[in-house]
């Protein structure tokens, strides 16, 4: 039985979402501010957090920020707002999807069992990683184990959540190839994700952070202006 932490500090809301995914036979815990919520995610082993946006305590953005630094789950924004700017800063942080309200619970519920789906086919095709003696790519400064499913800049690792990494050595296998963002969109999230194709120019930062020198003027990932993105080496 999958896991699921609900951070919600409206309470008839957070006890909707309780009904409904236990329903759909996930075990729930729910929590209604910040401070909770990064409690429980360190103290108890959860699949999947559904995390509201505005919170008191810890706003959501800083909680999704300071989670998905250590913790390699699915995480679900509820918001509020219509702003696009707001999902993508969600999506910034390392959301992996966002649902606006009022929702419709079954389509939470929908969400929810999409990104578990997603995760497990992930963790079921993921090796072994205390085993670095895997096949790698060297291409400058950056290392990447393609076995062992670790990056290394400059000698030193920085974590990756799996969909930055799965665009990473996408893009790092396919040299000076221009990629659309629609492409990309449907090789690494797949035709199932609930979505849309702005989440790839966000993890395309994300990885930039990670891996370049000047995020601003990057060196591995261009962008091809009305194009897409190439990985240059």
């Amino acid at each position: 039985m999958s896991k699921v932490l609900v951070a919600e500090d409206d309470i008839t809301i957070a006890e909707i979402e309780k009904d409904y995914l236990e329903i759909n036979g996930f075990s729930v815990d729910v929590v209604h501010d910040g401070a909770a919520a990064l409690k429980a995610v360190h103290t108890s082993d959860y699949d999947l957090l559904l995390l509201d946006v505005m919170m008191p305590g810890c706003n959501g953005f800083e909680i999704c920020k300071q989670v998905r630094d250590t913790i390699d789950i699915p995480i679900l924004m509820v918001t509020a707002k219509t702003e696009s700017i707001d999902k993508v800063r969600g999506l910034g942080f390392g959301a992996d999807d966002y649902i606006t309200k009022p929702f419709d619970p079954a389509e939470l519920v929908a969400r929810v069992k999409s990104h578990l789906a997603r995760y497990e086919r992930l963790r079921d095709s993921k090796p072994n990683t205390r085993n670095d003696s895997g096949e790698e790519l060297i291409i400058g400064d950056l290392r990447i184990l393609t076995k062992g499913w670790k990056v290394y800049v400059k000698g030193k690792e920085c974590k990756f959540a799996n969909r930055e990494f799965e665009l990473l050595l996408f893009l790092a296998n396919n040299p000076n190839i221009v990629f659309s963002k629609e492409t990309l969109f449907e090789r690494i999230w797949g035709y199932d994700y609930i979505g849309d194709n702005a989440t790839v120019a966000v993890h395309i930062n994300r990885i930039r952070e990670k891996i370049e020198d000047d995020p601003g003027s990057p060196r591995y990932i261009e962008t091809v202006w009305g194009a897409g993105y190439r990985f240059n080496v």
